[in-house]
């Protein structure tokens, strides 16, 4: 859907990459590896993003980076068009404020990177009631038209294992 407002694939990738979640931060070289894209195109996109204010950069050692400006008027609101177009808007609506005692639900796999996915990739904490969330997501899914892929951890077991199982990347959605 986006495709037919932005003609560039690689700078609709950019935004995913760096409004989706607004803590990604991350260098050229390695958004080539990630984005699949040549060098070239992503450095023009960039210098057209940061040029706009959509992105800051900074040095660290001898890699610049790149990062969403959080301070730009528009940037809430490329946010909530992300948003509405992985269908992660319908998806906290619609399922998760729904499913008993869940504390924090967070975003992990490919989107949570900014890659485009038609899969939607989570962690769950809290205390649900799987087979009704389960039926939830497989009504989410036909809504939003993207299947969603989850795991379920009660609080105490989440803290024990969140530096092993949580990514960088990954992203809180969603928090009681």
């Amino acid at each position: 859907m986006l495709d037919a407002l932005i003609t560039s694939k690689t700078r609709i990738k950019l935004l995913l990459k760096f409004f989706l979640n607004s803590n990604t931060q991350d260098y050229l070289r390695n958004l080539e590896s990630d984005l699949g894209d040549n060098t070239n195109a992503i450095r023009q996109e960039l210098i057209k993003m940061e040029e706009a204010g959509l992105l800051k950069s900074f040095s660290k050692g001898n890699r610049k980076y790149f990062q969403s400006n959080k301070e730009h008027p528009l940037f809430s609101d490329i946010n909530s068009i992300l948003m509405k177009i992985t269908g992660l808007d319908e998806l906290v609506k619609r399922v998760l404020n729904n499913v008993g005692d869940l504390q924090e639900v967070y975003l992990t796999g490919d989107l949570a990177k900014g890659i485009g996915s038609e899969i939607i990739d989570l962690i769950l904490v809290g205390d649900i009631n799987q087979e009704y969330f389960h039926d939830l997501v497989l009504k989410g899914e036909k809504y939003i038209k993207k299947r969603i892929r989850f795991i379920v951890f009660k609080p105490e077991e989440f803290q024990e294992k969140q530096g092993k199982v949580l990514a960088e990347q990954d992203l809180l959605i969603w928090k009681k």
